[in-house]
């Protein structure tokens, strides 16, 4: 990839010494592209490199979500991680290098000042190259990252704050998804010629929608050109979003997050994203029916004194239709996250867990008891 007169990049920090004394990288060789059955199967390929294990791979990475989420918060937060070596979202260990950060729609000030919010009195890492303005892909943005990347044989990670900034004008006499395609393509060479994660920050469709993979902005092009697919959803319960994954190289999986308002960090909390998006009772219920399997309501009732027992029979019902429990004729209740995990509502509908609006025995004239942050006690308690 040529990298000769590659228009310059508006830096907002200083090359450190290091950087500028090193000696130039070797060549890279061109990746092999044909080969027989019997060679592809008897080969040797190294595992993908990860720029936040099991949730960033090299390759290109969407990380979608709604206007004000704080998805400029969530990666800012795991560029400094990465860049410092250091645990991205506070608990997950990951490897140093050198990290890009196109903030193309921030100033140096409240680059300044987030930064400052999130490192804590921590000094900021070196390794972290931020930038406010860039070229489009097609009119040299490619060029102008591939020459940091080039000084920079080590890095880890580039992040665009956001794509759009990026994608440049769509090419004449081309359909919307051939542009989109196009569009992630630019990236996708970067990231598969140097070897490294390329985050892209995106947005999401107002409509909700049950597969979170059609909340992204755009057409399938975007997301069918990408390696992986991250959207960022707001939730309710103890978590403040639920970042959902997918793609070539990842696992599909949601992840609980909750955002330190404090710090501008989001944190990572333990176990599956489907305890942290219910209501207070039925966390409480999942936690006592896990450390007691074939627990009944009276036992619940026991270990449960803030709780009536007529509220626990209703909402172990309710969790046992919503496949967040299994009930035995004889009326013990027994936790079933994983079918919860894999056929549970979206976090946008998570409303049908604290009530059920089809219900009209126990609310009659209340087809929409979809209070934010109602917990399910406190549901209770108003439809009775």
């Amino acid at each position: 990839m040529s990298t000769s007169a590659i228009p310059p990049l508006h830096l907002y920090s200083v090359p450190s010494e290091q950087q500028t004394t090193r000696e130039a990288p070797p060549k890279r060789e061109r990746p092999r592209t044909a080969w027989t059955a019997d060679q592809l199967m008897a080969a040797e390929f190294p595992e993908p490199k990860w720029a936040v294990p099991g949730i960033l791979a090299e390759g290109v990475s969407l990380l979608a979500g709604p206007p004000k989420v704080g998805k400029s918060w969530l990666s800012l937060g795991l560029a400094l991680s990465v860049a410092a070596g250091g645990n991205a979202f506070d608990s997950v260990p990951v490897q140093g290098g050198p990290v890009l950060y196109l903030a193309l729609e921030d100033t140096p000030r409240r680059l300044q000042t987030r930064m400052g919010k999130l490192l804590g009195g921590q000094p900021a890492p070196a390794g972290l190259t931020l930038v406010t303005e860039c070229p489009p892909f097609p009119q040299g943005g490619v060029e102008a990252i591939a020459q940091w990347l080039e000084r920079n044989p080590d890095a880890r990670m580039v992040v665009i704050d956001v794509f759009a900034k990026m994608r440049g004008q769509a090419p004449a006499g081309v359909s919307a998804y051939d542009a989109d395609y196009v569009s992630v393509g630019y990236a996708k060479r970067l990231a598969d010629h140097y070897g490294i994660a390329v985050v892209l920050v995106h947005h999401v469709r107002k409509a909700a929608s049950e597969d979170f993979l059609t909340e992204v902005s755009g057409t399938n092009g975007i997301a069918g050109a990408a390696d992986a697919t991250l959207v960022l959803k707001r939730a309710r319960g103890q978590a403040d979003g639920i970042l959902h994954v997918t793609g070539r190289d990842v696992n599909e999986a949601e992840y609980a997050l909750q955002f330190q308002e404090a710090s501008g960090a989001w944190h990572l909390l333990d176990g599956p994203a489907s305890d942290h998006t219910i209501g207070d009772t039925r966390a409480a219920i999942l936690r006592h029916v896990r450390a007691h399997p074939g627990a009944k309501p009276k036992d619940m009732a026991s270990a449960l004194p803030h709780v009536d027992i007529d509220t626990i029979r209703r909402t172990c019902s309710r969790m046992a239709g919503d496949g967040q429990l299994t009930k035995d004729p004889g009326g013990r209740y027994y936790p079933d996250t994983e079918t919860r995990t894999r056929t549970g509502p979206e976090v946008s509908g998570l409303s049908d867990c604290l009530v059920d609006p089809t219900d009209q025995r126990e609310h009659p004239g209340q087809p929409e008891l979809e209070l934010s942050g109602l917990s399910d006690s406190e549901a209770e308690g108003k439809a009775t």
